[in-house]
């Protein structure tokens, strides 16, 4: 299943989850539906232990990725890294805050006459058999602020014990994600939207996400050129120009739904905007990793969508913070499909109070579109290139050299490639440790 996900996708099986459960649902031979209620009760099942199972990994999720993004943008990382990740977390905060801003004037006018609030409570129809509780081991708003605390504290000692274990961590739940949520989440999404066929909520769901959409597609355009005409003034450029030159790396994210693996297009598509090698070099690997202003606006939509419908209040103060922090769990979202949406998940729930089912609806309308905000990523990358290859001059100098910054922090990827995730150590590294214990015996 793993390797037939790999290759298809999982926007593949988000998409024929929803499709295959509305059909199934709604199909009746006799006056029952095609799918017996006993049966759907035991998807329903699967879904409520995978939502608890959810709710237990969301504060782990939290603490093994934002605590070593922290650590790893602390100081000593070299002058321009600091610069690019403020300049994306501009932009992002920017995404998040035109959304606001469109959403707060348009949705009220083209949701008003729909209410989801059978979703705020579903199961009426489909029971589960059985459910297993998985206690959280912390609550969520705690995992926030000691991966804050505990990320500074680390950013001061970059070679510490502590900060390897932390990067271990973090690669422990990066494959937790990748290997059990994300193959999973199909699954999870159909007994869902089974469910909410059963109570007659489906098509409801599904004319408010198309509402959505149209607005969120045009919010990305308009995100896109903001971005390369600010650039465009900065360093000089033609924007228009400039973003037709990007296009190849936006046509390939649609295709991969991934920043990493679109890497090599979007660092030669760079290159063609005249951005020196050494700040592309610099620039387009690491703002793949922490410039997701097009995820952010896919999130903000959604979220702002469902309180809307579903009659939760939600301040404008509590929308303002829900963006600054939204704009801190992006940069540490990991680079895998669905990999944002996860990282969210626990804002959602502890700012703006979403329960199991919401989580789920928002998890399966982003997976939907999540080609779209990647593209949007890494074509925005190609912005935050041209300003700072403007700003540095074409060259960046030792402070902002890749091998420099592996040397100033902690280089965590150079550290797992040596010492694997179940702790294995390597015959080189053995080899030395029995040589300096030897020395040291003799001493």
């Amino acid at each position: 299943m793993r390797a037939f996900l790999r290759k298809s996708g999982i926007l593949v099986w988000v998409i024929a989850a929803i499709i295959l459960a509305t059909v199934l649902g709604s199909v009746r031979i006799g006056g029952d539906h095609l799918v017996p209620v006993e049966i759907g009760r035991i998807f329903a099942t699967f879904s409520a232990i995978f939502s608890q199972f959810l709710s237990f990994s969301i504060p782990l999720i939290i603490i093994g990725l934002v605590t070593p993004a922290i650590a790893d943008l602390g100081r000593g990382a070299g002058k321009w890294l600091g610069i690019t990740t403020a300049i994306a977390y501009a932009s992002t905060l920017f995404s998040g805050f035109l959304t606001y801003l469109v959403c707060a004037t348009l949705f009220p006018r083209i949701l008003a006459s729909t209410q989801l609030a059978d979703v705020a409570e579903p199961g009426s129809a489909l029971e589960s058999y059985f459910t297993i509780e998985m206690p959280a081991p912390l609550q969520v708003m705690t995992a926030l602020l000691l991966s804050f605390v505990v990320g500074l504290g680390l950013s001061m000692v970059p070679r510490g014990v502590l900060r390897k274990g932390f990067i271990e961590f973090r690669a422990i739940i990066t494959r937790l994600i990748e290997t059990i949520i994300i193959p999973l989440l199909p699954l999870h999404i159909f007994g869902i939207f089974l469910n909410l066929t059963y109570t007659g909520e489906a098509a409801s769901v599904i004319r408010t996400l198309v509402r959505v959409v149209v607005v969120v597609l045009v919010l990305e355009v308009i995100i896109l050129l903001t971005q390369f005409c600010f650039a465009g003034i900065v360093a000089r450029r033609n924007p228009f120009k400039a973003l037709l030159t990007m296009m190849p790396a936006y046509l390939t994210a649609l295709g991969t739904s991934s920043s990493a693996a679109t890497i090599p297009v979007t660092l030669r598509q760079t290159k063609k905007n005249g951005v020196s090698d050494a700040v592309a070099s610099f620039t387009i690997p690491l703002c793949a990793t922490i410039h997701l202003a097009g995820s952010t606006s896919k999130i903000f939509s959604f979220a702002f969508a469902i309180v809307l419908t579903q009659g939760l209040t939600v301040s404008s103060l509590q929308w303002v913070g829900f963006i600054f922090m939204l704009g801190i769990t992006m940069v540490a979202a990991p680079g895998v499909p669905g990999g944002a949406i996860m990282a969210a998940t626990g804002l959602l729930s502890s700012m703006l109070g979403f329960n199991d089912a919401q989580v789920a609806l928002m998890i399966a309308t982003y997976i939907a579109l999540d080609s779209f905000g990647t593209a949007t990523n890494v074509t925005g990358d190609g912005a935050i290139a041209l300003i700072v290859d403007r700003m540095a001059h074409g060259s960046i100098g030792n402070e902002g050299d890749p091998e420099n910054a592996r040397e100033l922090a902690f280089d965590g990827m150079a550290y797992l490639d040596r010492v694997s995730v179940e702790g294995v150590v390597s015959p080189e590294e053995l080899a030395d440790s029995a040589a300096r214990n030897g020395s040291e015996t003799v001493a």
